[in-house]
């Protein structure tokens, strides 16, 4: 196991969240939305929703959920240039915002929607690492305001939020910071149902292969952070 006497750079404890915050309606031209922090990460998370499906889904009765994911130029310690000029998507991009719409679709009856798709639009305002799974927690309360405005609450199958934990300096910890994400020896993001369901797990080793001990104890760590979380999208929604 990994050495556990050091300590965390924010001085957490190892099962500690940062702390989280969700404000709903900040955009107010959109059918739902939600500005999260964690910490020092802020996103802002739209929900959009059209009468049109992909053409591959005309005529089945059935909707679309998808994601688009970005930054701010200045959402991180040096200027980053804006994708659109670059007239393409890194490659990162794509796989947050894939990882984004495959974790809401699994937790909405897409029959249920009818021929609509809404899409999930996650803006980085600030990052402090965690800034997929921030958008993952953040977006399931734009999609419920959505659907709730749209009439189809009974849609939602599922509570969903995502946590990030890692093996570092100070052992296995909850909910990575960017100065822990940077340097740790393993870093996993889980994204979990309020009900004890895994949607997706995403886990890396930089330096050594982790052990199968290691895991179970990421995973038991990630259940108590997106506890959590599930509270605080809960309280979101209650004051929306």
């Amino acid at each position: 196991m990994t050495d556990t006497a050091g300590k965390r750079p924010s001085g957490r404890a190892p099962d500690e969240n940062r702390t989280v915050s969700i404000e709903t309606g900040f955009a107010r031209h959109a059918e739902g939305s939600a500005l999260i922090r964690v910490g020092g990460t802020e996103v802002l998370c739209t929900a959009t929703i059209e009468d049109r499906v992909p053409p591959f889904l005309r005529n089945k009765g059935q909707g679309w959920i998808t994601a688009e994911y970005g930054m701010l130029p200045r959402a991180t310690h040096s200027r980053g240039q804006r994708e659109a000029a670059k007239g393409k998507q890194s490659g990162r991009t794509q796989e947050i915002q894939r990882l984004i719409a495959r974790s809401l679709r699994a937790c909405v009856d897409l029959k249920k929607i009818g021929e609509r798709t809404i899409t999930l639009d996650c803006d980085v305002l600030n990052a402090d690492g965690g800034t997929r799974c921030a958008s993952i927690t953040g977006a399931w309360v734009a999609l419920s305001l959505a659907l709730k405005k749209a009439k189809r609450s009974q849609a939602l199958t599922a509570q969903v939020a995502a946590v990030s934990c890692g093996l570092t300096d100070a052992g296995a910890v909850l909910d990575l910071d960017y100065i822990e994400d940077s340097n740790a020896q393993a870093d996993t993001n889980f994204v979990l149902t309020a009900d004890g369901g895994i949607i997706e797990i995403q886990g890396t080793a930089e330096d050594k292969p982790f052990q199968e001990s290691e895991f179970f104890e990421l995973l038991r760590l990630a259940k108590l952070g997106t506890a959590r979380l599930f509270e605080a999208q809960n309280k979101a929604l209650e004051t929306a």
